[in-house]
């Protein structure tokens, strides 16, 4: 029997439940729901898809943007023993029928006999129903689903917990397609774990901007709340960018308790909390900061500027996760802020040890701690053969139990994760202080000069500071082809590209404070217009295509005459 399912039911069938989840209608007003309502429409919508010929173990793909609707349909799916793919959602600059075409490849890897569409993505489905193979893909539109009268007789018997719950696509699974294979079992493991560190209540309202094709907007931000009953208020990462403040301002009018986003979401909003007339973010306890490098600057920057809205620096909670653990390996406890560890950076990059700094310390790297590993995850250290490392020894991470994947789905089958002993590498550096997680970078990022291991972070956050450059929108790459020799290169957004002048400028600054601060000196900066450097959907930057990027921008400007990068 699926916990997994049994709890949504009960949940949404209690007496006793008051939760209530609370987005935009099609008018585009708030409109609050109680989770009992969804689950009612959901078990019409799951009639309409068993109609439909989706079953126990059917592959379910919904391409939707408002919340509303993606709530109601992805429990319709799960209702009828299926699993869920959130597809990538293409933006106004995508080709679309590159798109389709893409997207037909992901179908077919997933084994997907239905594709659900709502809007703003109505129009595709007709595309995905004609470009298949045979014709073996049906598109159904969520008006349709939710047109059914009849609702379904649900069973959570039925489903065993072994059964699929979600396949999660990774970055880029468009053109190389990949899926993280979540189990009922696995899901429930790690959402109860998160609801019990993060002590979750019923007098709890969270509030999200998060994208539902991201795990931490779908499984920790609707998934979570729809399933224990919890108080949710959510909007789309489009609401949020057209305005950062609106964020808070839900908070405030909602009066929220629990929240999240990556990094570079709390560097946006302080700029907008700084200029913002009276908010009320007391009730705020939980600010979770995950899903791409924590700089310890932008959580400053977000508690000064909340500082006079009530915003208290022990909300801060930092965690560490990835869709192989279903979503989260670690969290701070409630509580404490975000808390960080100031090491040499000497012994860091050249003995792969993070020794504490002290006043005679010359270079220093900061990182902030992640917390304790949730309840049922074990956290291992090891080197390159794979031996366990002590505390504060530098490694890549394993990870292990019940809640972490045992497999991916690819276009050439299943895929293993896990070794003999059913540890997971996640491809993250760190290190343990006192069971607490520090992740330092991704393993394939690592630069390597003369035997010093840089992380691209550390340049990233110097180029930032120079003037000019955007904020969380710089990037650090490995350069040039010398095998002997490695070298690397920057690239910085800027609104002053394109000004010959103020190039030569930022150029010169990033390249001198990197030397100053990192005694390593980069191979080229290139200063790129707005919006240059590609993002994953979770506002991580896509460091292989950024290499690119940074190339072809290079090569435009050496065709031009122009000398606006160091080399």
């Amino acid at each position: 029997m699926s916990d997994f399912l049994a709890t949504m039911v009960e949940s949404a069938t209690s007496s006793a439940a008051d939760g209530w989840f609370c987005s935009k209608s099609a008018a585009g007003d708030m409109t609050t729901r109680p989770w009992s309502e969804v689950h009612e429409e959901a078990r019409r919508c799951a009639h309409a898809l068993q109609s439909a010929g989706v079953r126990n173990g059917s592959a379910v793909a919904l391409l939707i943007g408002a919340p509303r609707e993606v709530a109601v349909v992805a429990q319709a799916v799960w209702l009828c023993g299926a699993s869920v793919t959130m597809l990538h959602q293409p933006t106004p600059r995508t080709d679309l029928r590159r798109y389709a075409a893409e997207t037909i490849g992901v179908l077919a890897m997933i084994g997907a006999e239905v594709v659900v569409v709502g809007e703003p993505f109505a129009t595709l489905a007709d595309s995905f129903g004609n470009a298949a193979p045979g014709g073996g893909i049906r598109a159904l539109t969520v008006d349709r689903l939710c047109a059914n009268t009849t609702g379904l007789n649900v069973d959570p018997d039925t489903v065993p917990e072994s059964a699929y719950a979600v396949l999660q696509l990774t970055s880029g699974s468009t053109s190389k397609p990949k899926a993280v294979r979540i189990s009922h079992r696995s899901l429930m493991e790690n959402m109860r774990a998160m609801v019990d560190r993060s002590e979750f209540g019923p007098d709890d309202v969270m509030v999200s901007w998060l994208p539902v094709f991201h795990d931490m907007g779908m499984i920790g931000f609707l998934t979570v709340p729809m399933t224990f009953g919890f108080k949710l208020v959510k909007v789309t990462p489009a609401d949020f960018l057209a305005t950062p403040l609106l964020w808070m301002q839900l908070i405030s009018d909602y009066e929220a308790s629990v929240t999240a986003a990556p990094n570079f979401a709390y560097s946006l909003v302080a700029r907008a909390l700084d200029k913002a007339g009276p908010l009320d973010l007391h009730r705020l306890r939980i600010a979770m900061n995950g899903a791409e490098p924590i700089d310890p600057r932008a959580v400053k920057a977000f508690v000064d500027a909340g500082a006079r809205h009530g915003v208290d620096p022990a909300a801060v909670l930092p965690a560490y996760g990835m869709a192989e653990a279903s979503l989260a390996v670690s969290f701070s406890k409630p509580g404490i802020g975000a808390r960080t560890d100031v090491v040499d950076a000497h012994a860091l990059g050249e003995r792969r040890q993070a020794v504490p700094a002290t006043e005679q310390t010359e270079r220093t790297a900061t990182f902030v701690m992640l917390g304790e590993p949730l309840d049922g995850i074990e956290v291992s250290v090891r080197d390159d053969e794979g031996h366990s490392l002590g505390e504060r020894e530098v490694g890549v991470l394993h990870i292990r139990g019940t809640a972490i994947t045992d497999s991916y789905l690819t276009t050439g089958g299943p895929q293993s994760t896990k070794d003999a002993d059913g540890w997971l590498d996640t491809g993250d550096e760190g290190y343990l202080v006192a069971r607490q997680i520090v992740v330092c970078g991704r393993r394939k990022d690592l630069i390597i000069l003369a035997g010093r291991n840089i992380y691209p972070t550390d340049v990233e956050r110097i180029a930032e500071d120079a003037d000019g450059v955007r904020a969380g929108n710089t990037v650090a790459v490995r350069w040039g082809d010398n095998q002997l020799r490695e070298a690397f290169a920057i690239g910085v957004e800027s609104r002053e590209a394109g000004d010959l002048e103020a190039e030569r400028r930022i150029v010169h600054d990033v390249t001198t404070m990197v030397v100053e601060r990192l005694s390593a000196r980069p191979a080229v900066v290139v200063v790129l217009p707005i919006g240059a450097l590609p993002k994953t959907p979770s506002g991580k930057i896509q460091r292989l295509i950024a290499h690119s990027v940074i190339r072809a921008a290079l090569e435009k400007r050496r065709g031009a005459g122009g000398d606006r990068g160091a080399s």
